[in-house]
């Protein structure tokens, strides 16, 4: 028996609890990924400035049926992408709430998440339904690591289900959408803080949909048989058959394991090969990974349980979700997880602290001090004999990033993997030519305080590098550190060219979002790049409607809901000035600030 499927039967052999069993993954819950003290929502203004003052009612359209909180749609994977041009019709459609609540929405649930940074209150009195739709139809990824932060805070903080929404389906709403964001554990915490008696039916489903994105057969185990059907067979028979190897009765896995229905090269030889596992069979179980050409939740969860390896290409076709799920799979060696974490990191999902922990795990397994490894090289670059030393370590790794075959989200993950190690260099004159990567390595984990520091340096810094210093601090900093007017704004754009003309109008939509730049300077200096702020749309009219009461939680949404895009190449410039707005008026301007700081350093 393979070693990993035997530690998996250990750990999951004995009696079935009454609630989601919870692998070990050496804490207590999801980790935050901000820095201490950074990010405390601030009071909220009394009257919150709108964001556009000239701001138009959303255009009259279709509208678009709200989605009905019990609707039997696949929890893992989004429904239609919802754009910014789609929200005004929603936020039209007027939803009379049924007379009865459904029996399943009356059980009594206690107050479900984590501390509330935005409040309580965070959705205000948002029409569930509309809530709820932005929630279904929302896509991963999200372009900006921060926003995603943002928006797991939001979904994992205590708040009541809004109006016209059941309390355990705003439990499973709110678990569904951090699934497909990649961010399994909080889905999990959302899910296990729920009695399975009080599971309303979609509940139900994002519980078995987050067993198997935590590699977590044994959280079938304590759930009700439905109607749930894998590779077009009945789910439930081959669920009690691993449930029952799991609890030791061999007698009953046998029994009810079945024969694989004729077409079904692997659902149900991953069941058979889990009971094997446990004794519950004798013969050999091939898995013909050949003969399908998708990745389901279902096979990734019993694959990753068994340890067993997923072929690349059924992963790179993926959703981008489930590479985030492997990232923190407990049934992998620390070496197999690193490329899935450094891509979760630069999603939003592994914080610094979690990428270099992994890689001393990595460097603990292989038993060497190989300095010349990516593990020898971030120790390098945390204990150098000096700044030097540190400094060309971190080169080091970022180099690696920049001329090997990863991507741009390798290469930020890269910066998020020496972000404290770039906290502990002294700011030196000497040091203007590794300004620009030093800051966007500090905030690419909040650490704008320590990177106000650098100003000096930036401000004697020259070229490319030294734009995008400037610009990095010029909307990242907590105060006003770096010049900022038109003159300074116009130059980085004319350096910038037509090659940098994204990253020069997220500039100027940033700082004029966070109050910088007057708003009749930065519409001169968009109109140069081609973008027009302050227009009316209905994006920008749904943002103002969250703001005006005061609801954190719909801004975050909304925001997200804006970035739906693979990169940062994806996000509109009129929008983003709206998203930036939006947030510094409902007392988010850290995460705004952090936002924009991001942009700077991945365009």
């Amino acid at each position: 028996m393979h070693r990993r499927t035997k530690r998996l039967v250990a750990a999951l052999a004995g009696t079935a609890s009454l609630t989601l069993a919870l692998p070990a993954m050496g804490q207590s819950g999801p980790q935050s990924i901000l820095p201490p003290g950074f990010g405390n929502a601030p009071v909220r203004p009394e009257t919150p400035p709108p964001a556009n003052a000239n701001g138009q009612g959303p255009a009259a359209g279709t509208i678009v049926p709200p989605v009905s909180p019990n609707a039997d749609e696949a929890v893992a994977v989004s429904t239609p992408s919802l754009l910014p041009s789609d929200i005004g019709d929603l936020a039209d459609a007027e939803v009379k709430l049924p007379d009865e609540i459904p029996d399943d929405s009356r059980r009594p649930l206690e107050r479900v998440g984590t501390d509330a940074i935005y409040g309580e209150d965070a959705f205000g009195a948002a029409d569930g339904r509309y809530i709820v739709t932005l929630m279904r139809r929302m896509q991963a990824p999200i372009a900006s690591r921060w926003a995603e932060i943002m928006l797991r805070r939001v979904l994992l903080g205590v708040t009541p289900a809004p109006p016209g929404e059941g309390k355990a389906d705003w439990v499973a709403d709110r678990a569904a959408l951090l699934l497909r964001m990649g961010e399994a554990d909080g889905a999990r915490m959302l899910v296990q803080s729920v009695d399975v008696d009080r599971f309303s039916p979609r509940l139900r489903r994002v519980a078995i949909a987050t067993a198997l994105a935590t590699s977590d057969p044994q959280g079938l185990c304590p759930l009700p048989d439905g109607s749930e059907e894998v590779g077009g067979q009945p789910a439930w028979p081959m669920i009690r058959a691993m449930c029952a190897t799991m609890a030791g009765d061999q007698a009953t896995a046998n029994a009810t394991i079945g024969r694989a229905p004729s077409g079904d090269p692997i659902d149900h030889a991953l069941a058979e090969k889990l009971v094997a596992a446990g004794g519950g069979g004798r013969r050999q179980i091939q898995l013909e990974w050949a003969a399908v050409d998708s990745l389901t939740d279902w096979r990734f969860g019993l694959a990753t349980a068994l340890g067993v390896t997923i072929p690349q290409n059924l992963l790179d076709s993926a959703p981008i979700s489930f590479q985030a799920w492997l990232a923190r799979s407990p049934y992998l060696t620390a070496a197999d997880r690193i490329g899935p974490a450094r891509l979760a990191a630069a999603l939003g999902i592994f914080s610094n602290a979690d990428l270099v922990d992994l890689y001393g795990r990595v460097m603990d397994e292989a038993g060497d001090q190989d300095t010349n490894s990516p593990a020898g090289r971030l120790r390098a670059a945390y204990r150098g004999d000096d700044d030097d030393a540190r400094i060309a370590a971190m080169h080091a790794l970022w180099d690696a990033a920049n001329n090997g075959e990863g991507n741009e989200r390798d290469r930020y993950a890269a910066s998020i993997l020496t972000a404290r190690a770039a906290e502990g260099i002294i700011p030196s004159a000497g040091l203007k030519d590794d300004v620009a990567p030093l800051l966007a390595s500090l905030f690419s984990a909040g650490f704008d305080l320590q990177a106000e520091r650098w100003a000096n340096v930036v401000n004697a810094a020259s070229g490319a590098d030294g734009d995008r210093a400037w610009s990095i601090l010029a909307v990242g900093a907590s105060r006003p550190v770096m010049e900022v007017d038109s003159g300074r704004v116009r130059k980085f754009i004319d350096r910038a060219g037509s090659s940098g003309s994204q990253r020069s109008a997220l500039l100027i939509s940033a700082l004029a979002g966070l109050g910088r730049l007057p708003d009749a300077d930065a519409a001169k200096l968009a109109a140069r790049v081609g973008v027009t702020l302050g227009q009316p749309s209905v994006y920008g009219s749904a943002l103002r409607r969250a703001v005006s009461g005061g609801q954190r939680g719909t801004v975050a949404l909304l925001v997200a809901t804006g970035m739906q895009a693979p990169n940062w190449n994806g996000v509109p410039a009129a929008d983003f000035y709206q998203m930036i707005s939006a947030l510094r008026a409902v007392g988010m301007e850290n995460e705004a600030r952090m936002i924009s700081a991001e942009a700077m350093t991945r365009l």
